[in-house]
């Protein structure tokens, strides 16, 4: 019997070391990289985790390279949720990689933050209006800009920094021109014309990168710039004198909007971790530390006097534009852009 025990017990030993340890359950979410990485990573996932004894992994990427893992995984899909802007979420929509989302709280929720068929939802949201220098608008005597047009203004000759049309700001500039000169998503040939006649002439650079785009404000190149609140904000943070403005003709909705990957077998979590991202929780943390715009109503977020924050009535009042026509003309625009306006 003694030596039997011995015998099972090396079995039993040797079971053990050759078998792999229990591996916690995985959800997959792709999203933004760099500072949004380090806040999901710092902030948002370990609550989550925690609770539903699951590993988070991020993979992080633009939006449009989050919509292109999704084209090359199709039929095998690996991301249980993607997390990208409202344009490139559009597109993943269409091309189906979107599930109906479940258990929304509707009712708590802007407009704005809801899609067709709640395909996605949402769970933050910036708005695309004017900044400017509050120090020299002071020293020069200017008032502070209230419209769009503003930025056709000769006394702001190289003066004016704008993201090219191939940024959401840039292109919900060139869409606001189009819909003033009568036209609009389906007709963009006035904002083209309002860009290369009398806005152009004053923009400095059509600037794409974040970084850049701060530089040229704090070196004093730039005075005026079409920009998100939430950027604006965290320039804002730093001491820099700047102003946020809502114009006077409305301004664009940006959505940083998820989505559960539809495949076979969905992860069972990933519904719950679109609707965690909604609690108000986690929307006033995201609201009051980063200055994203809360798209639940009950989240409680400090405004800001230099850079009004998307809530409220402000949030409700945000423009969203037709996405469905601008992705499909939105290559043409794009080579449109490079030949005319940015040559």
């Amino acid at each position: 019997m003694k030596i039997l025990k011995v015998l099972l017990l090396t079995i039993a030993t040797n079971f053990a070391s050759t078998t792999p340890a229990f591996s916690q359950p995985r959800l997959v979410v792709a999203g933004y990289g760099g500072s949004f990485e380090d806040i999901m990573r710092k902030d948002v996932f370990p609550t989550f985790e925690k609770t539903h004894n699951v590993k988070i992994d991020f993979v992080a990427g633009t939006s449009t390279n989050t919509v292109a893992r999704l084209q090359a995984q199709k039929g095998n899909q690996e991301i249980d949720v993607a997390i990208v802007d409202d344009g490139p979420m559009y597109q993943a929509i269409a091309l189906g990689f979107c599930a109906p989302l479940e258990g929304l709280p509707v009712e708590d929720l802007y407009p704005t933050a809801r899609y067709k068929d709640d395909k996605a939802v949402a769970v933050w949201l910036t708005a695309t209006g004017l900044m400017y220098n509050k120090k020299v608008f002071n020293e020069r005597g200017w008032a502070a800009p209230t419209s769009w047009n503003d930025l056709a203004d000769p006394k702001f000759k190289k003066l004016v920094v704008i993201p090219p049309l191939l940024s959401s700001y840039g292109l919900h500039a060139v869409v606001q021109f189009a819909r003033a000169g009568g036209g609009g998503e389906n007709n963009i040939d006035p904002g083209f014309k309002a860009f290369k006649e009398s806005i152009g002439p004053n923009v400095l650079v059509f600037e794409p990168s974040t970084g850049k785009m701060t530089e040229i404000f704090q070196s004093g190149q730039a005075v005026l710039a079409v920009w998100g609140a939430s950027r604006a904000k965290s320039l804002a943070e730093t001491g820099f004198p700047i102003g946020f403005v809502y114009p006077t003709e409305g301004a664009y909705a940006l959505l940083f909007s998820a989505c559960p990957v539809a495949k076979p077998k969905a992860h069972p979590l990933a519904q719950e971790f679109i609707r965690y991202l909604l609690t108000p929780a986690l929307q006033n943390l995201m609201g009051n530390s980063y200055g994203y715009g809360p798209v639940n109503k009950k989240a409680v977020v400090t405004d800001d006097p230099n850079v009004p924050m998307p809530i409220g009535k402000r949030a409700t009042d945000l423009i969203v534009i037709d996405w469905d026509i601008v992705n499909k003309n939105r290559t043409d625009w794009n080579r449109r852009w490079t030949r005319e306006i940015e040559r």
